[in-house]
């Protein structure tokens, strides 16, 4: 069931692209992990979820931000349609929840508050089983109230008017109720279900959200050979070439003597494959960038990956690929490799921990106080930056592509200034905002107005109040959500922090109105 999930995959992106040797690998090495246990039964169910997970996050570290929740999804609905899981749904409701039929001849009477969209809908609802009285108690017995549900910030979170809250024991059946009235709150609602329903379900929809994306590479290059690349699908703004440095250095490689990176191109052909032979003999690391741009190049690569394999190769030697997502690729050379994305995680929280776990444990203590906070401070700022590219023009005038080597910059800058100013015991705020606002987040920004927001919301948040616990969401006074700078404390204290305290997801934490990200979700 699983292969047959990765081939599925390939429908929504030509790079999803899972052999079944490779599939077959993971397999036992999630049987390695597994945990052994004396009785038959208790082995076989530890059996089964840690090659669930264990595949799961394979295929995950491979997938764009907006595709894993449809595999989580699918793995979800599959195991509900073998029985796996016990969730009480039908084949009509299931049809309901992806396609979401309309009937348009009927007037919407609450055209108020209700959108035309969500009435069509309700009047295909009401012809499930069970839902025969639901548009009925909308429209006249408690129009009120199913307004005030439908105007919830997290509906999802919330019980149903008169005797629909029986639906908070059916949760297949309230996502249908969420996919009519509130469509653009489906997304986080299907996760909530995941999370409920599957065994260990947080674990797949947080899945290495607490973990850099230096650690991801670390483990993919555990599980890598001479002959198992790693594959870089980049997204706007990604740069592995800097991960990869880290990883070799904290491996023991030397840089600058046994790893060898070539941007192809025109007439670059030639020197990447000498660059193989020399890492195939000497076992160095070769990191081959942007291959989309050479297609025809790539099918030699597949014959000289085939001839290592079968002459092989030094034990030291990888093989590092980037490239667009691209239909050119060759499909062996997809199914061969270890794929990874490097977008950020969708979800300020996800960010913030994301951004967090970027800095080590070891590099993060060495810091003042003073510095440890306004990094936590920078991490959200940062999540910030990426978060509201989703909204779109709402968000930026323009997409901007800021990534963590924005973040590790400012983090390297903010560091140099507090040891030169470390005398004074001032912190130089106007020159910290300065450089963060115009030079490395606003490097990346072309649009006066954009600019004008990015330097406002460091005046705002880049001042002394942020030692003494500041409150980080901006003109959120009355609306009954915070979310404050802790306290300088130790390094997993901070993670359990963003963890415990981090309100769910409302476009307030970024200054926007709430209904800003109705449209996103929509779409």
């Amino acid at each position: 069931m699983l292969y047959f999930l990765l081939i599925q995959l390939n429908i929504v992106n030509y790079m999803y692209q899972y052999s079944l040797e490779s599939f077959t690998t993971f397999f036992f090495k999630a049987i390695e992990k597994t945990e052994m246990f004396e009785d038959e039964e208790p082995r076989v169910l530890a059996l089964r979820d840690m090659i669930r997970m264990t595949i799961y996050q394979w295929v995950a570290r491979g997938l764009f931000e907006k595709h894993k929740p449809i595999f989580r999804c699918q793995l979800t609905f599959r195991l509900m349609q073998k029985k796996i899981l016990t969730v009480e749904y039908s084949e009509k409701e299931m049809y309901f929840l992806l396609n979401c039929p309309l009937r348009t001849d009927i007037v919407n009477p609450l055209k108020e508050w209700l959108p035309d969209i969500s009435w069509y809908a309700m009047q295909k609802l009401i012809e499930l089983e069970g839902f025969e009285q639901f548009a009925q108690n909308v429209e006249k017995e408690a129009p009120n109230r199913f307004k005030d549900w439908y105007n919830e910030l997290g509906p999802e979170d919330e019980k149903l008017p008169l005797d629909w809250k029986k639906l908070e024991q059916m949760p297949f059946q309230k996502l249908l109720v969420i996919r009519v009235l509130r469509p653009d709150r489906i997304t986080t609602a299907l996760d909530n279900f995941v999370g409920r329903i599957l065994p260990n379900g947080l674990d797949y929809v947080n899945c290495d959200s607490t973990s850099s994306f230096v650690e991801v590479l670390c483990n993919s290059y555990n599980e890598s050979t001479t002959t198992t690349p790693i594959y870089f699908i980049l997204s706007p703004g990604a740069n592995p070439v800097k991960d990869v440095e880290a990883l070799g250095k904290k491996n023991g490689v030397d840089m600058n003597k046994m790893f060898h990176s070539v941007a192809l191109g025109q007439g670059q052909d030639v020197i990447a494959m000498n660059k193989l032979d020399i890492g195939h003999k000497e076992g160095a690391w070769i990191m081959l960038q942007n291959v989309h741009l050479m297609p025809n190049f790539l099918k030699d690569l597949e014959k000289k990956l085939d001839q290592f394999a079968q002459e092989g190769s030094n034990p030291g030697f990888r093989l590092f690929l980037t490239s667009d997502p691209s239909n050119s690729i060759p499909i062996g050379l997809l199914e061969r490799c270890i794929k990874l994305t490097n977008e950020p995680p969708q979800g300020l929280k996800q960010n913030m921990k994301r951004a967090f776990t970027f800095f080590s444990r070891e590099d993060f203590e060495n810091h003042d106080v003073k510095v440890k906070t306004i990094l936590f401070g920078l991490c959200y700022f940062h999540s910030v930056m990426l978060e509201r590219r989703k909204f779109g023009p709402k968000g930026w005038n323009m997409m901007y592509p800021f990534s963590v080597g924005d973040l590790r910059d400012s983090a390297i800058v903010l560091t140099n200034y507090m040891e030169q100013n470390s005398s004074s015991g001032k912190i130089p705020w106007d020159d910290l905002k300065y450089i963060f606002g115009e030079i490395m987040y606003g490097g990346h920004i072309v649009d006066n107005w954009d600019r004008v927001f990015c330097s406002s919301f460091l005046d705002n948040l880049m001042i002394n109040e942020l030692l003494e616990e500041k409150e980080l969401f901006p003109f959120i006074e009355g609306k009954g959500i915070s979310f404050k700078c802790p306290a300088p404390t130790v390094y997993e204290k901070y993670i359990e922090h963003i963890e415990t305290e981090c309100p769910p997801e409302t476009p307030l934490a970024f200054g926007m109105d709430p209904n800003a990200e109705i449209d996103f979700r929509t779409n």
